[in-house]
Order: structure tokens, then sequence, then C-alpha cells
């Protein structure tokens, strides 16, 4: 039988009022890297609106793993602050989702005060120093800080971990050929470059066990030469659904470092871009801006091809993103087999989407111009610029 997108559905431990999880889109409203009541603004529209869990973006798990300083970094001091936003959302019936990360060569060292470590050493376009090799030591050390802030967030009231794998975050750069050039057990195969995907999976599950749901969110394609390719993707999916450590996977794409427009297709706002980098950034973007910030149409579940050949080879549950702001195309992924669906763009449109849905009275209102992606860097937080010109 296939699932009512809309109706109550679980995920491993967690009650979901229903299978519309709200995707991580980095919210800007952490100006001091704690938990603001923006921050917690923000969420109660999307847990009023009706989605059945939100997910609270970019949760650095360690001091250099933020991709900026304003950004949370997971411990004691930011706990009060963490479980002030879970009640709230709570409070409206929703489920609350906590990705955890590291940025790895996403991160802005010079930002950050120390310099951003990833697989293999090379310059940073955001802080244009070098970034560091990651050690055996590093790699344990992050390893144990995944655990350490898995469990803040439980204590904290979280429903949900999830860990980020894609995008050229520091696991996802190890997943990737040409920005992991190591040759010791953290390179070369596939299943070396693999090997702190597993890592943390496991020492998250094992940290939490079965008291919350754990995830991730994982690249089905890099979108670059070189990158992690489909093909290789699903061989590293199969190897973490055999793990047992996770319930379920979030399929996403691109690379924030090398393409991110491959996630977000639709139009590309270089001129917004350019004018919210800093100086040095900028200067670049307007160089090499059309390579960077590459043209992809819109469509709608524009990764539901690459997204189905996982769903025949996985029995997992998984979460299908990219695109989707209707509810056909919600139902269409129900009846392909996909248990969930994450909605970004189209809920910073319009918070209340899902109630909307529900009551039959929903219009596609994301017009997929992707200015929305720009304000991650604007002191006023991520929304959706149409809103204000309306």
């Amino acid at each position: 039988m296939v699932p009512d997108v809309l109706a109550a559905a679980t995920l491993g431990p967690v009650h979901l009022r229903n299978r519309v999880l709200k995707a991580a889109t980095f919210e800007g409203r952490t100006p001091d890297g704690l938990v603001s009541d923006a921050l917690v603004d923000f969420h109660l529209g999307f847990a009023r609106g009706g989605v059945g869990m939100t997910t609270v973006a970019y949760l650095a798990v360690c001091a250099e793993g933020r991709t900026h300083r304003a950004q949370i970094h997971v411990r004691e001091t930011a706990l009060p602050g963490l479980a002030r936003l879970a009640d709230a959302v709570h409070a409206e019936g929703c489920a609350i989702n906590g990705q955890l990360g590291h940025a790895g060569p996403v991160a802005n060292g010079r930002a950050n005060g120390v310099h951003a470590i990833t697989a293999s050493a090379m310059p940073s376009p955001l802080s244009m120093q070098m970034m560091h090799t990651a050690t055996e030591a590093d790699l344990a050390r992050i390893t144990r800080a995944y655990a350490s802030a898995a469990r803040v967030l439980v204590r904290a009231g979280f429903d949900c971990l999830e860990i980020h794998m894609a995008h050229s975050y520091l696991i996802s750069a190890f997943l990737a050929p040409r920005l992991n050039r190591r040759r010791d057990r953290w390179g070369g195969s596939l299943e070396n470059r693999a090997r702190l995907a597993r890592q943390v999976a496991h020492a998250v599950r094992d940290e939490v066990g079965n008291e919350v749901a754990v995830i991730a969110k994982f690249s089905l394609s890099d979108g670059f030469k070189g990158g992690l390719g489909t093909a290789e993707a699903i061989e590293v999916a199969a190897w973490l659904e055999s793990d047992g450590t996770l319930d379920a996977l979030e399929l996403s794409g691109g690379s924030s470092l090398m393409n991110p427009m491959y996630l977000f297709r639709g139009e590309t706002p270089r001129q917004e871009f350019i004018a919210a980098m800093p100086l040095p950034v900028r200067i670049g973007l307007r160089t090499v801006g059309r390579r960077f910030l590459k043209e992809y149409p819109y469509q709608e579940a524009f990764f539901l091809d690459k997204a189905r050949r996982f769903r025949s080879q996985l029995a997992m549950p998984l979460v299908l993103l990219g695109g989707i702001s209707r509810l056909d195309t919600m139902h269409k992924a129900m009846a392909e087999g996909f248990e969930y669906v994450a909605v970004g763009r189209a809920l910073l449109r319009d918070p209340n989407l899902v109630n909307r849905l529900a009551a039959g009275t929903a219009f596609n209102a994301c017009i997929h111009c992707n200015r929305c992606v720009p304000t991650i860097y604007d002191p006023a937080g991520t929304r959706c610029t149409v809103l204000e010109e309306a």
C-alpha cells in the first residue's frame, strides 16, 4: 500500500505527524553562535505550518568545523538554547532534527580563527589560507566530537540527528577522489574513502542507541569532475545500510565548494551572490562566476532519476529531496517507494505550505529564482526575498 504523505508515520523511534520534512537551509540567525529568538521563531513558522519535522541546519561538532564564526558549535554552552528551541517546536506538535556536521574545506578558517582541515591540503577560496590535511589524531578527535555533540542534542530534546555527509563538507570531501588524494588508510580505494563516514555513523549510533532517529544527508552525485559519482555513492550507501547505523538516508547532491547550483536548479542570481561575499571572494566570483555558479534548468523532483537507482538497490528508508513543492510530486515519491520527502525553498516561500496542502488551498508559490540562497550571508538571515517585494 502506498503511504499517505500527509498521514502520521514513524522515523526510527520517532513519531511524525506526516512524512514532509523541512530540509536543512542555513538560517543565518545565530550572530553569537548560539540559539537566538530569531532562530526559534524561524523554526516555529514551519512547525505551525504543518511539517512533520523541521531541521536545524549546520550544527558544527567542533570549533574549526564551523562554516564561519557565527555558526552554532554544539557544546554545553549551547545546550540551554537548543533545549528552548526543541521545546518550542514540540509545543506545536512537530518533531525536531539537528544536522551535525564538520565543514572541512567549506569552513572559513580566517573567520573561525583556526585553519580549516580537510582530507588533503589545498588552498581555501573562502579564507585565502592553506587548509591543513587532517591527521589521525584529528580524525579520532572529530569522531569523538560527533558522538559528544549527538549526546548534547539528545539532552536538549532533539528527536533526530542528521549526519552531514554531503556538499563537500568533511565527510563528503573524504569520499571525493579530487578532494582526497591521500595514500593512507583514509584515501585511495572507495572503502578507504568511505571509512570516515562509516566510523562517524557508528560513533553516533553507539552514543545514542535507539533514543533518537539517526539519519544522514548523503550525496547521490557531487556534480563535479572527480567528485563522488552515483555508482560509487550507491556502493557507500549499501555499506551504510549493512552497518545498521542509520534509520534513513536523505539523498542530496552538489558541492558547496565546487558546484553549488547543482543542488538548487533554476535561476542563478550571480550578482546577488557577488554582492553578498567578502571582498576577496567577490573579486574571484566576478572572474569565474559563470563557471562556478552554473545554470541548471529547474524541474520538479530533479534528483528523482538518480534517486530511483538508490531505491532499486537499497531496502532502508530514503528521503527524496530536490525540487519538491507540489502535492502530486509528494504522492509520486511515495508511489515510487520513498518513505519521506524533504522540502526547502518552497517552505521558505510559504512556511504554511503543508497546512495548505492538507486543506487543498496550496499553490506553487516558489518561482525557483534562488535569490533566497545568497541571503544566508545577510545579517537579516535566510529568507524569501520575493515575499519582501510583494
